[in-house]
């Protein structure tokens, strides 16, 4: 019987090393995956990766991690909310989508909705934070769609492939989660 936190196209489930493990790491080194992240641009060994996977799946109180999988099982990516600040209550989103025919199909989106009644119904935050380059314009509208906001934009702050890249940071809150959950006029 499939487990994990559901939503229209997707369940996140904890990261299984038996499961999980050959496709991150398989994506992690595709430069087309990792065009819009901040890795990827030198060669990521099965150790490093599996340093990272196993402190990943160790419970800890401020990165909670899942792999994303398709309501058919199908593993298709990774996303976290990572940087849990609990006493300030905040976290940061982070997702990758590593499977590129299911890529601008909703997977992202549903993933983003997932994760954020998870942040803020689970974890209790009351922010959530993420942020995307400038020109990532299918994360940006991911984002959007789900009702986070800009609230600032860092120029020329991360060097990716050969130039400087703007950081766009966007927030959304409990509140407006809610409201918009509760949907117009509310």
């Amino acid at each position: 019987m499939p487990f994990g936190w559901e939503g229209q196209k997707v369940r996140l489930v904890p990261l299984d090393k038996d499961r999980h493990f050959d496709n991150c790491v398989r994506w992690l080194n595709d430069p087309e995956v990792t065009e819009w992240t901040l890795i990827g641009d030198f060669p990521l060994s099965r150790l490093t990766e599996e340093e990272y996977f196993e402190r990943l799946t160790r419970k800890n109180e401020i990165d909670v991690a899942f792999a994303i999988e398709t309501l058919e099982e199908e593993h298709l990516g990774v996303c976290s909310i990572h940087n849990i600040n609990q006493r300030h209550g905040f976290g940061t989103l982070g997702l990758l989508i590593g499977r590129r025919p299911l890529w601008r199909r909703g997977y992202g989106s549903d993933t983003i909705a997932v994760l954020i009644r998870y942040g803020f119904e689970v974890l209790g935050l009351r922010l959530i934070l993420a942020d995307a380059f400038a020109n990532n314009t299918a994360s940006l509208r991911a984002l959007q769609k789900s009702g986070f906001h800009e609230i600032g934009r860092i120029p020329a702050r991360y060097w990716k492939r050969g130039a400087y890249r703007d950081d766009v940071n966007l927030m959304l809150s409990r509140e407006e989660w809610a409201a918009r959950a509760a949907g117009p006029g509310a």
